[in-house]
């Protein structure tokens, strides 16, 4: 009995997890994709630093994440690709981590870290300890 509270609890957790780390990255991918260049560097300066390809590339790989976090599991068609989704978006937090070591831009590095660890815990959660189970 008390294992099965705790197994609902982390199940809730994990929905909780998911939904915010889709919202965020869904957001950001959208303005990363969607937005003209000039007005995205307004809030990003960053984005004046690298391609326009790359930070395309990088809208399409958050949206992407942020909708497998959410969509597998919800509809529990293929509900491993939650935890791959959660992997590659820690992928992404990693490198944007180094990106901004690199800038000496430390003020980031926090919001890279609580992003990382939250998909780490989904990719975790949804993986080892309590899976969606597939239709």
């Amino acid at each position: 009995m008390a294992n099965q509270q705790k197994s609902k609890s982390l199940n809730i957790c994990l929905w909780i997890a998911q939904v915010i780390l889709a919202a965020m990255f869904i957001m950001a991918g959208v303005m990363k994709t969607m937005q003209p260049i000039e007005e995205l560097a307004k809030s990003l300066p960053w984005v004046n630093e690298v391609s326009y390809g790359l930070v395309r590339f990088i809208g399409v790989s958050e949206l992407l994440g942020g909708i497998g976090l959410l969509l597998p599991s919800l509809l529990r068609i293929k509900p491993v690709l939650t935890p791959l989704s959660a992997l590659g978006l820690v992928i992404v937090m990693v490198l944007a981590f180094v990106y901004h070591v690199v800038k000496a831009e430390y003020a980031a590095l926090p919001m890279n870290v609580i992003l990382a660890g939250l998909a780490l815990f989904v990719a975790w959660g949804r993986y080892k300890k309590v899976p969606v189970t597939e239709k």
